[in-house]
């Protein structure tokens, strides 16, 4: 499911400083470290193109995909066996139910406040998409982070090497019709593979625990193991780091890398460590 779009200022910032670095480290960097002519800078300006390519792919997808919304028919069955876990209000003991939206929400949904629905496996909203990051697009907007990564740290050995490589008589060339190129580059560059990078490496350890950065923050509350018994807490949808990495990725590792979601289910349910076990609650 696709969903409309609406100017946005950061995405703008985003397509700009995609364009910026493909055109420098193409046509500046790479030329001026290879030739483009060469088999080596026909290579590189190739496999970075196909980078650039899926980053791009990856960030329309993430932009446009619906996140996955919850069906305003939705109503928890609470006495179904199959369904192990059912989130209730912090206080009250009531199932959870937005008043915004005028229905229950399901186990890991939240309400947006900015797009002003319920979304499922709601994980943030992320104003560089201009959209939430949910069930439906989650696994598209990680693959753009992990792409985003490799591109940025290419591009970086590319302008390095190129600065390396310059000879003696292009020296003085260079310093002249380049130079802002390779300023501006490595303080773009620099920073945004830092921060790319730790994006990456904080939502690697959300998917091996199989987690939400809300879930993270705010914890699911369970009282499954019985706290107040002096139980350890675990969190219910941590299946161990394999099947949390498959559960978002899918079982085919050649598909990890591809925008597919064919495996991810409708949203309303999701596999626990507790399944087959008797129902309990959890706390939200």
């Amino acid at each position: 499911m696709t969903r409309g779009f609406s100017f946005s200022l950061p995405v703008m910032v985003v397509v700009s400083a995609i364009a910026f670095v493909y055109f420098c480290t193409v046509f500046v960097f790479t030329d001026r470290w290879f030739g483009l002519m060469t088999s080596p800078g026909i290579m590189n300006a190739v496999a970075y193109t196909a980078v650039a390519v899926m980053c791009v792919l990856n960030y329309v997808f993430a932009i446009f995909m619906d996140p996955g919304r919850v069906p305003s028919t939705f109503l928890p069955d609470i006495e179904d066996s199959k369904v192990p876990i059912h989130e209730i209000k912090r206080k009250g003991g009531d199932l959870r139910y937005c008043q915004k939206c005028s229905h229950f929400k399901p186990p890991r949904a939240h309400h947006c406040r900015v797009c002003k629905i319920c979304v499922l496996r709601m994980d943030h909203h992320c104003a560089w998409i201009n959209n939430c990051v949910g069930h439906a697009n989650y696994k598209v907007f990680f693959i753009f982070v992990v792409y985003a990564v490799i591109a940025c740290i290419y591009s970086l050995v590319l302008l390095v090497g190129s600065l390396t490589n310059d000879s003696q008589n292009d020296k003085q060339q260079s310093a002249d019709s380049f130079r802002i190129l390779y300023v501006i580059s490595g303080l773009l560059l620099v920073p945004l593979s830092m921060a790319l990078s730790g994006l990456l490496g904080w939502h690697i350890y959300l998917i091996l625990q199989n987690k939400t950065t809300i879930e993270y923050h705010e914890g699911v509350r369970a009282t499954w193991l019985e706290e107040r018994a002096g139980n350890a807490y675990k969190h219910p949808y941590d299946l161990g780091a394999y099947d949390n990495l498959t559960t978002v990725l899918g079982s085919n590792i050649i598909c990890w890398i591809c925008p597919t979601s064919k495996h991810i289910g409708n949203g309303l349910r999701f596999r626990t460590a507790y399944d087959g076990l008797p129902v309990t609650s959890t706390s939200k």
